[in-house]
C-alpha cells in the first residue's frame, strides 16, 4: 500500500472540492446542536406513549370493550333474542293472518267461482251455440252471393279505367312527352356542354393550376427564409442560454448545492443516530439516578419496616383476634345446640303430659341426635357436637 497517497476518507465521494471538506465539520456540529433536543423529545415522547398505551391506553380500551360488551351487546343481544324476533314473528304471522289469507280466500273461493261459472261458462255456451252457427250462415252468404258480385263489378270498372284513362295517358306519353323532352331540351343541353362550357372549364383550370404553381413557389422561397432566419436565431438563443444560464446553474449544481446538500443530509443522519445514542445514555442515568434515589430507599424501607411490622401486627394482633373469634363462635354453637336440646325436651315433656304416652316410639316428637363431648367417645344429650375438622386458629396458632 502507497502510504504517501491521500486516500479518501470511508464515506465520502473521491474528488471533493474543498469547500465540502471546510463545511463538514460546522454542518455536522451545528446539526448536532439543532437535532439533539429534538431526538431527545422523541426519544422521551415515545417512551411516554409506550407506557401510556401498555398502562393507561390497552387496559382503558380492555374496560370500553366490556362495557360495550356488557351494556350494549349482551342487551341488544337479549333484546332481539326475547323481545324483536317473537314479535317480528307475531308480527308476520298476524300479518299473513289479516292481510293474506283473506285475499287467498276471496281469491279461491269468490273470484275464481264467479268467473268460472258466471263469466267463462256463459261465454263458452254463447260462443258454441249462437256465435258460432252465425258466422258459418255469414260467412256462406258472402261466399256464395256477394263475392261474385263484387268480382264482376270490379272486373267492368277496371275495363272501364284501363279504355278511358290509361290507354290515353300512354299514349300522350309515348308520342307526345317524350319526343318534345328529348329533342326539345336534353340535345340542346348536351351540345351546349360539350361544345362550350367544357372548352372553357378547361381553359380556366389550366390558367388557375398556372396562378396556382406561381403562388406556391413564391410562399416556399419566403417560408425557407423564414426559416433559415429562424434557425440561426434559436442556435443563437440556444447558445446564449446553454452559455449564460445552463452552464452557470449546472456548475453552481454540480460544485455546490449537491455537496452542501449532500453534506447536510449526511450530517442530519450522523446527527441523529449520536442524539439517539446520546438519548440513551441520558434515559439509562435517569434511571440509575431514579433506582438508587427512589428504588433502593422504597425497597429498604419495605424490607427493613414494613415486613417485621407486618409480621408483628400478623402474630400479636391478628392471630389472637381470630383464636378469639374462634373460641366465641365455638361458644355461640355449643350454647346454641344446649338450647335447642333444651326445647326438644321440654317439647317432649309438654307432650308426654297432655297425651299421656310413655312410649317413645309412638311420640311423633323428633328426638335429638347424641353428640360427642370434645375428646371422648362418650355421648351426652346436651353436648355440643365436636367438629370434624381442627379449628382455623389452632392450626393458625400451632404454625405460628
Amino acid at each position: 500500500m502507497d502510504y504517501g497517497k491521500h486516500q479518501a476518507p470511508r464515506g465520502y465521494e473521491p474528488g471533493e472540492g474543498m469547500l465540502t471538506t471546510l463545511i463538514r465539520i460546522p454542518v455536522r456540529i451545528v446539526v448536532v446542536v439543532l437535532v439533539l433536543p429534538v431526538r431527545m423529545v422523541w426519544d422521551a415522547l415515545t417512551a411516554l406513549w409506550h407506557a401510556a398505551d401498555r398502562v393507561l391506553l390497552r387496559p382503558l380500551g380492555r374496560a370500553l370493550a366490556w362495557l360495550l360488551d356488557t351494556l350494549v351487546l349482551t342487551p341488544l343481544t337479549w333484546l332481539y333474542t326475547w323481545v324483536l324476533t317473537p314479535l317480528g314473528k307475531a308480527a308476520a304471522w298476524l300479518a299473513v293472518a289479516l292481510l293474506i289469507r283473506p285475499w287467498i280466500g276471496l281469491w279461491r273461493y269468490v273470484i275464481v267461482p264467479v268467473a268460472r261459472y258466471g263469466i267463462a261458462a256463459p261465454a263458452v255456451w254463447l260462443y258454441t251455440a249462437v256465435l258460432t252457427p252465425l258466422g258459418r250462415g255469414l260467412r256462406w252468404i258472402g261466399t256464395a252471393l256477394l263475392l261474385p258480385a263484387l268480382h264482376g263489378l270490379g272486373n267492368g270498372i277496371g275495363w272501364l279505367i284501363t279504355v278511358l284513362l290509361i290507354l290515353p295517358l300512354q299514349f300522350l306519353w309515348r308520342y307526345v312527352a317524350v319526343p318534345v323532352v328529348r329533342y326539345g331540351l336534353v340535345v340542346p343541353v348536351v351540345w351546349l356542354y360539350g361544345a362550350v362550357l367544357t372548352p372553357l372549364g378547361l381553359g380556366t383550370a389550366w390558367v388557375l393550376g398556372r396562378l396556382w404553381q406561381g403562388t406556391a413557389w413564391v410562399l416556399g422561397q419566403v417560408w425557407r427564409g423564414i426559416a433559415a432566419t429562424g434557425r440561426g436565431l434559436g442556435i443563437a438563443l440556444a447558445w446564449l442560454v446553454m452559455t449564460l444560464l445552463v452552464a452557470p446553474v449546472s456548475w453552481t449544481y454540480r460544485r455546490i448545492l449537491a455537496p452542501v446538500s449532500r453534506e447536510i443530509a449526511a450530517a442530519f443522519e450522523v446527527a441523529w443516530r449520536v442524539a439517539g445514542y446520546v438519548s440513551r445514555a441520558v434515559g439509562r442515568a435517569l434511571a440509575t439516578i431514579a433506582r438508587y434515589l427512589i428504588g433502593a430507599p422504597l425497597s429498604w424501607a419495605y424490607r427493613t419496616v414494613c415486613t417485621p411490622v407486618g409480621h408483628f401486627l400478623r402474630d400479636a394482633v391478628w392471630a389472637p383476634a381470630r383464636r378469639a373469634a374462634a373460641e366465641t363462635g365455638r361458644a355461640a354453637r355449643a350454647a346454641l345446640a344446649s338450647a335447642r336440646e333444651t326445647v326438644r325436651q321440654a317439647r317432649r315433656d309438654a307432650w308426654r303430659a297432655l297425651v299421656g304416652a310413655t312410649d317413645g316410639a309412638r311420640s311423633r316428637e323428633p328426638r335429638g341426635i347424641p353428640a360427642r363431648t370434645l375428646g371422648s367417645t362418650t355421648t351426652v344429650p346436651s353436648a355440643a357436637q365436636a367438629s370434624e375438622t381442627p379449628l382455623l386458629g389452632e392450626k393458625f396458632v400451632k404454625q405460628g
